[in-house]
């Protein structure tokens, strides 16, 4: 009887072992087809936004190359004919217009390609805010009066200087304030908010009463190569790398980039830089970033 009993038990100790055996396959074979289904699904969305990203490209950069290349022909037409024409000063301004957009669409897709392969770089100096305010707000002033609508600035009376690159930090309030111009209405409101931070840093904000976005449209706008529903971008001239650009602009000099919006309620963003490290650089040093 003890020989029997000794026999079924390890009977089912062996089919309890081949069952477990089995069932971790399973489990494994089951979580190996969903891990796979996933990186599937992954590599589709990242397909199809790239596609739709170059797609977007070729009618951009065509749109300035037509111009160019259009306007260049009217000016060959009128010097070969001989005849003086005072259109020939408004083509040249068409190309030279053309030829900047066109820079402007190259540089964000070189920008996005570096900040993407880690390979962006930042010259850092100490440089004074308000300084850097006034001169992107004289840059955007005029599209600003275009569209008859109002920028109010609402900035401490004394902001401090951090350290950035210039260039760069300029980028991203350009774009910000561009954005805010550009998705807001005739007549309607766009306000810069700059403050000093407790620690010397800074923080500034854009916002504008334009049309907004919702979460999914933020994240979107937010990936590099992605476009906000085409209700929102089409008819708005850009890459749509502005902001993932101005995002990772802000985190590599070590701040924060956030987006607050709503659709029909208007876009608030906002950006933070850190004061100088301990230490007190000097003015003109040079902080390598990749």
């Amino acid at each position: 009887m003890h020989g029997h009993r000794s026999i079924a038990r390890g009977r089912r100790k062996t089919l309890l072992a081949d069952y477990s055996t089995n069932l971790g396959e399973l489990l494994s074979r089951r979580q190996s087809e969903a891990a796979l289904r996933s990186a599937k699904v992954e590599s589709d969305m990242a397909s199809r936004t790239k596609s739709e990203f170059l797609a977007n490209m070729s009618h951009e950069l065509r749109t300035p190359l037509n111009a160019i290349i259009g306007f260049s022909e009217f000016i060959q037409h009128i010097a070969a004919s001989g005849t003086p024409s005072d259109k020939t000063g408004e083509y040249a301004e068409h190309i030279a217009g053309a030829g900047r957009h066109l820079l402007n669409i190259i540089s964000d897709i070189l920008d996005i390609s570096k900040i993407e392969s880690g390979t962006f770089s930042l010259a850092t100096e100490m440089y004074d805010l308000r300084e850097l305010i006034d001169a992107c707000i004289v840059l955007i002033e005029p599209r600003i009066r275009e569209k008859k609508q109002v920028l109010d600035i609402k900035a401490d009376p004394v902001l401090p200087s951090v350290p950035i690159d210039v260039r760069r930090i300029k980028q991203v309030l350009i774009n910000l304030l561009s954005n805010a111009h550009k998705f807001t209405a005739e007549g309607g409101r766009n306000v810069l908010v700059a403050t000093r931070t407790p620690a010397n840093g800074a923080t500034i904000a854009v916002a504008d009463t334009g049309i907004g976005m919702s979460k999914e449209q933020i994240d979107h706008a937010m990936t590099p190569f992605g476009q906000v529903q085409s209700s929102y971008a089409r008819g708005h001239e850009g890459t749509g790398l502005g902001l993932p650009i101005a995002g990772a602009l802000t985190k590599l000099h070590g701040g924060e980039f956030q987006i607050y919006s709503e659709p029909g309620k208007g876009t608030t963003v906002f950006f933070t830089l850190p004061p100088a490290k301990s230490g007190k650089p000097s003015p003109n040093y040079q902080d390598k970033q990749s």
